[in-house]
């Protein structure tokens, strides 16, 4: 059966998810009622990854409200935080925040530091690149493949911030606009990229203020703050190692048939087709959600496989 992958709705493509309280669960693994308001407190402790005091924030309904929290916690204008790694204060891609927040998850802020101007010769036709973007406008480098064009450039670095390709600025681009610029770029030819590298400091511990020890809280909670491009955001279980190893795949197929790595937008795709029949009810479920994507059938029908076998 073919796959009807028509456009049918326009995906949101600004960060516009609302924190609101999800469906609670009782101690007998029954669920109460979602409350209009919630019933508790949810406080994340956070500090600048090169260095700070600890400080808190709470009650913010978006990515771009909690950097604007974290910026006014540490008195900076949110513009300089380019993105968060969670429980760790190093350029730490496998942590970078995303859709999921643990309720336990201590945010570490990357700022501006470094600008530069590098320019590359594009001898070959991939750079070696993999693109991501912190959901508030900023893309970034998230991985450099070893013996590629960039890892033989040696100032360009994983977590630098993709500020201007050829003097073009791409402030507020999707990661995978920008991927598709540098895909583009013409075959011997040399291009300019200005970066600006996250602030750096050695490495440390996370330091907290007097009397308000807060390394006990890191990395130890089993539920997450899941933030989702349409609907409200709920509080969930963290997923099953099934589930976490599929995405996982659905990850890997993203970065091989359109070059980039998204583990939030993975999730967004296997959710979507767990409770589809087929591979043309998988399709129309991307198109109404993801209709910016102009995903390949054959890609398609491999994360349908993906998914069919975590069923």
């Amino acid at each position: 059966m073919p796959l009807r992958l028509r456009r049918k709705k326009k995906f949101n493509t600004k960060e516009t998810s609302r924190l609101v309280e999800g469906e609670q669960t009782n101690a007998a693994g029954g669920s109460l009622p979602s409350l209009p308001a919630p019933t508790c407190r949810l406080v994340f402790h956070t500090q600048l990854a090169h260095g700070s005091a600890t400080g808190r924030v709470e009650n913010f309904s978006s990515i771009q409200e909690l950097y604007a929290k974290i910026a006014s916690v540490f008195e900076i204008s949110p513009s300089e935080i380019l993105y968060c790694t969670l429980n760790t204060p190093k350029v730490d891609m496998g942590k970078l925040l995303g859709a999921q927040i643990g309720l336990e998850d201590f945010i570490f802020a990357h700022v501006k530091g470094i600008k530069k101007e590098v320019n590359v010769y594009k001898s070959e036709d991939s750079l070696g690149l993999t693109i991501t973007d912190n959901g508030a406008g900023y893309a970034f480098i998230k991985r450099i493949k070893d013996g590629s064009i960039i890892d033989s450039v040696k100032t360009i670095c994983v977590g630098d911030h993709i500020e201007a390709i050829n003097g073009e600025t791409i402030l507020g681009w999707r990661h995978f606009d920008v991927a598709k610029k540098l895909k583009e770029l013409k075959k011997e030819e040399l291009f300019t990229l200005k970066l600006i590298e996250p602030k750096k400091a050695f490495d440390m511990e996370p330091r907290a203020k007097a009397g308000k020890s807060s390394t006990g809280r890191i990395g130890t909670g089993r539920e997450t703050l899941r933030l989702r491009s349409k609907g409200p955001a709920t509080v969930e279980e963290v997923p099953s190692e099934t589930k976490a190893k599929s995405i996982g795949k659905v990850d890997d197929l993203l970065e091989l048939y359109m070059g980039i790595r998204d583990i939030d937008l993975a999730t967004t795709m296997f959710e979507a087709g767990k409770d589809k029949g087929n591979p043309d009810e998988f399709a129309v479920a991307l198109d109404e959600t993801l209709g910016d994507f102009a995903f390949p059938d054959e890609f398609v029908f491999d994360v349908w496989g993906v998914i069919g076998d975590a069923k």
